[in-house]
């Protein structure tokens, strides 16, 4: 069945669907158009920054149906039950399907049957909707490989064909990973001018002038004396902390860090104490505790003190409450690291990231981490930070001693959408990038709120997490917005908590107006075939007044949300 019919809907009216073409097959003018799609008028624009009034507003907190909460627990209760029944009979009359969990020739297994138990019987029923295969650019389109799998996810078979999809599931922010443009001419005139390979670590093959003035132009970027550049976003967090830290050390973590967070921060020994998020009060209780009693054993003071938080968390699509943060290291002189790989280039007039957001000067962060794989569409990562910190940085951490200098071609990736964004190249191509990512992301994410939807995160977020809740709706979710040509993400546990599965939305600025109306048409039709609907209405502005207030749950219709949320979106009033 057709999604016009389904829809009652003619959704050509709002995107044009391109022919499933070899790349080759094109010109550059219709390469460019796939891949960063053209801005429709100037009225679809906007700018991320916080009211100076109100410079942290926590998101609306919506909850769903008490209904909702326990059909999701009696999901995984009735799962778990049947997978180990199946798993009991199983290893009893059919144990060739279980040898990594049975004993085999003396040696004992691999691995217990709970402990792979989550990854066979429930990701493993929805393996097709991880990992899809894609080729071509991951801009406005991407091309998904189509495959069937006839047992159950275990292999996979290709045809050779593809689908062109909308894609909401890149990191491409502003669209700079594109095959035609300035920053892939910049980059192929580097290879012949550099190279393909940097040849060694930067220690051992020394540092080449490409390198010096790539970390320049991050460093001035967001403020900074000077920084270093990394091959790997999660490497960079994952070795800083051992450079920095050790076992008469504290560090102070948001409970939301990412994994590459914690993992450094486990290798460097240091203690650690856990705050829950954005929660200001629990860790201010935190430090005060840990300056007044000192290193546990001996209660010496801490040799140093390093609270870590994120500017934009990646699952929630919240902000890190950086005002309040600031606040507290003015009052209790701990070290402040932030960890912009989200909200570098996405956020911000300039796209100078949570800090510009909240209009907080650079030098009030001790050390400020960020990857260049999203915003500037190239690969890596920095830490910048004061001359003194970057030069220590420089003799003694690891990936610097042991991994790869980045690639002449990505460097000058970074370099030429760096000066982009901050306005020294292609005139004012930077700004429109930045007010269409802003624009794009305050629309879907209002338009999905009134349609229903439970969404998480701040208002200029460009990654907007719809929940499912039921695991069964995560397959579902994924393998329908693919069925009418649109790629998403879907998240579930261990990434989430248990029962707050979701559906992540990228949203870049290569997608367009028309695209974002496509989109939340979509989104309407698969939210009420699957009952995705929960919200109360409140976190999208109050439709009908009062009426969440006395139990009603409000509904705006697909025609009310296109005709007036473009315009409402852009004002400050969630």
């Amino acid at each position: 069945m057709s999604l016009k019919a389904d829809a009652n809907l003619d959704l050509s009216k709002w995107s044009t669907r391109l022919p499933d073409a070899p790349a080759d097959g094109r010109s550059d003018e219709e390469k460019a158009e796939m891949e960063f799609g053209r801005l429709t008028s100037e009225k679809w624009l906007s700018i991320a920054k916080c009211d100076p009034d109100h410079p942290f507003k926590a998101p609306i907190a919506d909850e769903p149906p008490y209904f909702v909460v326990i059909m999701t627990y009696l999901n995984y209760l009735v799962m778990i039950l049947i997978g180990h029944i199946r798993d009991f009979l199983g290893m009893l009359f059919t144990p060739q399907n279980y040898k990594a969990m049975l004993p085999q020739n003396g040696y004992p297994p691999w691995y217990a049957s709970f402990e792979s138990f989550y990854p066979r019987r429930l990701k493993g029923r929805m393996d097709d909707c991880f990992a899809r295969p894609i080729h071509g650019v991951p801009g406005r389109y991407t091309y998904c490989f189509n495959r069937v799998s006839p047992d159950g996810n275990k292999n996979f078979y290709y045809d050779g064909s593809s689908t062109p999809c909308l894609n909401l599931s890149s990191y491409n922010y502003l669209g700079f990973a594109q095959s035609v443009g300035r920053c892939t001419d910049d980059s192929i005139d580097s290879v012949r001018t550099h190279g393909t390979s940097a040849g060694g670590p930067c220690d051992v093959a020394g540092h080449s002038d490409l390198l010096r003035s790539t970390e320049k132009t991050i460093a001035k970027f967001v403020g900074k004396d000077d920084s270093l550049i990394f091959s790997m976003g999660y490497g960079t967090n994952a070795h800083l902390f051992t450079s920095l830290l050790n076992s008469k050390c504290l560090v102070i973590s948001d409970s939301l860090n990412h994994s590459s967070t914690r993992f450094g921060i486990r290798l460097s020994g240091a203690a650690v104490k856990v705050f829950p998020h954005n929660d200001m009060a629990a860790l201010e209780s935190i430090i005060r505790e840990s300056i007044s009693q000192g290193q546990t054993k001996t209660h010496r003071p801490w040799k140093k003190i390093l609270v870590c938080v994120e500017g934009l968390y990646s699952m929630e699509g919240e902000y890190c409450n950086l005002p309040a943060v600031v606040a507290l290291r003015e009052r209790y002189k701990f070290y402040l690291f932030i960890d912009e790989a989200h909200s570098i280039g996405a956020l911000g007039e300039h796209g100078r990231g949570v800090t510009e957001y909240f209009n907080i000067p650079s030098s009030k962060i001790d050390i400020m981490m960020g990857t260049l794989t999203k915003s500037f569409g190239a690969a890596g990562g920095y830490i910048a930070a004061t001359q003194d910190i970057i030069d220590r940085l420089r003799v003694d951490f690891t990936t610097n001693i042991y991994g790869e200098t980045p690639p002449p071609p990505v460097l000058q990736q970074i370099q030429t959408s760096m000066r982009i964004v901050a306005g020294e190249l292609n005139g004012n191509e930077g700004k429109e990038r930045l007010e269409r990512i802003a624009f794009n992301s305050r629309y879907l994410r209002l338009g999905l709120k009134r349609l229903g939807y439970i969404v998480y995160g701040n208002d200029d977020s460009p990654v907007i997490p719809a929940l499912l809740y039921t695991p069964a709706k995560m397959p579902a979710a994924s393998r329908m917005f693919l069925k009418y040509g649109i790629a998403i993400v879907i998240v579930g546990y261990p990434a989430t908590a248990l029962i707050t599965s979701r559906i992540r939305f990228c949203v870049s600025s290569a997608l367009t107006k028309e695209d974002i109306d496509r989109i939340l048409a979509v989104a309407n039709l698969i939210g009420d075939k699957m009952c995705l609907k929960f919200g109360s209405g409140m976190a999208g502005g109050e439709h009908h007044p009062g009426d969440w207030k006395k139990g009603i749950r409000p509904r705006w219709s697909l025609e009310e949300v296109l005709a007036k949320t473009p315009e409402d979106c852009k004002k400050e009033m969630y």
